[in-house]
């Protein structure tokens, strides 16, 4: 019996102390920690040369190359992956100057080094379209990757916080199986490639806005952007007939949480907290659209 309890109370301990040691890991740095910012460069760099090797090898490589060109793809898919554009850089930016803050380094250099992660990246991948023959460079995109950048670099200097932040949700639809090679075949595919299901929110937090009231400060209310009806993106010949496409932007109001706003002690519910931020919580939702008028969703995804 003695043993027993010498075993619990050496397993509680040991438990304690690696939640100890993983919480004080997690805590960002009060001054330059160079191992953790060599970690973070040397991290990143090869990770984003590793995805753009893969990309080369397993995208591009199903592509004729070409010389450099441009592409104006401004009117396809109702904007839909130009809001694409703007949320991945933003959300690069985010995560990039977050690991140098978690560093220790100063905020100067973690908006210049760390929050132009998704431009610089996203860069280098338009680059590369431009020399395939099916893509091309397009500068509708570069000033989506600018916006997404200046989202995030714009509300540090003006409120050195995220007061608005950009978000994302996702509902299947029917029209991936209409068209799988353009839109998916599956969950995952669908998730990344079906534009019409696919929602970019502008999410506002309503306490920072208003510091001396008593709003929830986990509370936000959220603009919503979506498209529906796009089977290509624009009206296009298919096996030499027209399809046939009821094209309407839709737009959303509704409430959402800001997850990195719940007050909690633990540094790994804040990360896990912080990491989940980028997904839009379902709430009932109004709709706008210019067809139909507005409609009440009892929950929204």
């Amino acid at each position: 019996m003695r043993k027993k309890i010498c075993y619990i109370a050496f397993l509680l301990v040991s438990v304690s102390f690696s939640q100890s040691t993983f919480e004080s890991f997690l805590k960002p740095s009060d001054s330059l920690n160079l191992s953790r910012r060599n970690a973070v460069v040397i991290a990143e760099s090869s990770l984003a040369g590793l995805t753009l090797i893969g990309l080369d090898r397993l995208w591009y490589a199903d592509y004729p190359r070409s010389k450099f060109h441009t592409l104006n793809d401004n009117n396809e898919w109702l904007q839909m992956d130009k809001l694409g554009h703007v949320f991945t850089s933003y959300q690069l930016g985010r995560v990039g100057a977050n690991v140098l803050n978690w560093s220790g380094v100063r905020k100067k250099d973690q908006l210049i080094y760390g929050s132009t992660l998704g431009f610089t990246f996203l860069t280098a991948v338009e680059v590369m379209d431009g020399f395939s023959e099916e893509w091309g460079f397009s500068w509708g995109d570069m000033i989506a990757n600018a916006t997404g950048t200046g989202l995030y670099v714009g509300q540090e200097l003006l409120w050195q916080e995220q007061r608005i932040v950009l978000k994302y949700s996702f509902h299947q639809t029917k029209y991936a199986a209409q068209r799988p090679d353009k839109l998916g075949d599956g969950f995952f595919e669908e998730f990344l490639k079906d534009y019409n299901g696919q929602t970019y929110w502008l999410s506002a937090n309503v306490h920072s806005f208003f510091k001396d009231s008593n709003f929830p400060k986990w509370l936000n209310v959220a603009i919503g952007y979506g498209g529906d009806g796009m089977l290509s993106g624009e009206n296009e010949s298919v096996n030499n007939s027209m399809i046939s496409q009821n094209r309407i932007r839709q737009f959303y109001l509704s409430l959402d949480v800001d997850l990195s706003r719940i007050k909690t002690n633990s540094r790994f519910l804040r990360t896990i907290f912080d990491v989940f931020n980028v997904i839009k919580v379902p709430f009932p939702a109004l709709e706008f659209t210019d067809k139909n008028g507005i409609k009440l969703h009892g929950i929204y995804f």
